[in-house]
């Protein structure tokens, strides 16, 4: 009987199908027993007696992948490939499969709930008012600031799409491959990163974890961002220098952040002392219904993949060609 080690939780919490399908076609599973984000050493503990791995943000490095001795295939339950190391799975003969385009709407409707909560300060009043303090405070709207983006792929765009019912707003754009299709849709104004740090008054992050990407925005790029700027990262954790935003808010630069994802999770740092900073425990992708998707679709490769079939979302050969440009 094959065997799927499921690491990612929760998992078929809100929905059973995709546990269900498991059972339907005879593979035993393991759903994480620590009930929290496993580490290496955890993996690489219990991954030798499975077919199957079906992940989330856990690293599966070389170092898991040696004692991966029966793995076949790794299902990434969601889009991000960074905690994933492709080229060792490649030499393995382990194929790759994620779910690119389940969470999406999900981490884009975070992305503009954070950027409506940052702009009136709501968290801050909500703090205040547990504290037993009445403090009215002055916000700003959307249709008034300058809004700059970072990432302008699947997440980033649905972003733009989100926005749309505001009216037509002041949008910087940034990407490495402008996809100019979209100034049909958007006026948008395709600009250097650091133009977007100078200019804008809410930074928001659609990014991959590269080595391109990692600690992209230290001390320096903050500084040089307005003393009121918001910054928003629902990406990856890595991208932002965590130590460096909570030193710089800490003097008073940048008017509030807001977090869903973390360099190391769970996570329990600096961060929280600021009151104007925004956390939230990596929910971009936790609305039911894109959750659910994501654990389906993702079961279903396995599935597949463990009855011979062939794979519908396998990881492009171009991700591994960004992971080999990074060595």
């Amino acid at each position: 009987m094959a065997k799927a080690l499921i690491t990612t939780v929760p998992f078929g919490d809100k929905n059973p199908r995709p546990l269900e399908l498991l059972e339907k076609a005879n593979i035993e599973y393991l759903i994480n027993p620590h009930n929290k984000k496993l580490t290496e050493d955890q993996l690489a503990n219990m991954i030798p007696e499975f077919d199957v791995l079906i992940a989330g943000t856990e690293p599966i490095t070389e170092k898991v992948l040696a004692h991966a001795n029966k793995l076949k295939l790794i299902s990434r339950v969601g889009i991000g490939l960074d905690s994933v190391d492709l080229l060792s799975a490649q030499r393995r003969g382990i194929k790759v499969s994620y779910t690119p385009d389940s969470p999406s709407p999900a981490v884009a409707e975070l992305t503009l709930g954070m950027m409506l909560t940052l702009l009136r300060s709501t968290h801050v009043s909500n703090t205040q008012m547990h504290q037993g303090k009445w403090h009215r405070i002055y916000g700003r709207r959307l249709s008034e600031v300058v809004i700059g983006i970072i990432g302008m792929g699947r997440i980033g765009t649905r972003v733009l799409r989100c926005m749309k019912g505001f009216g037509m707003l002041k949008i910087l754009a940034n990407d490495i491959q402008p996809n100019h299709k979209l100034d049909k849709e958007f006026k948008l104004a395709w600009v250097s990163k650091e133009k977007i740090y100078s200019e804008a008054d809410l930074i928001s992050l659609h990014l991959p974890l590269t080595q391109l990407t990692q600690d992209m925005i230290r001390r320096e790029q903050l500084l040089a961002m307005k003393k009121d700027a918001m910054l928003i990262n629902t990406s990856r954790g890595g991208i932002i220098n965590e130590d460096d935003l909570h030193d710089v808010m800490a003097e008073g630069h940048l008017s509030g952040a807001a977090m869903d994802v973390f360099e190391n999770e769970p996570y329990n740092g600096k961060l929280a002392q600021i009151e104007r900073c925004l956390l939230t425990a990596h929910m971009g992708s936790m609305s039911i219904d894109c959750r659910t998707e994501m654990e389906i679709k993702a079961t279903e490769e396995a599935v597949r993949f463990l009855t011979g079939k062939t794979l519908e979302s396998e990881v492009p050969q171009e991700e591994y060609r960004i992971q080999s440009q990074n060595l």
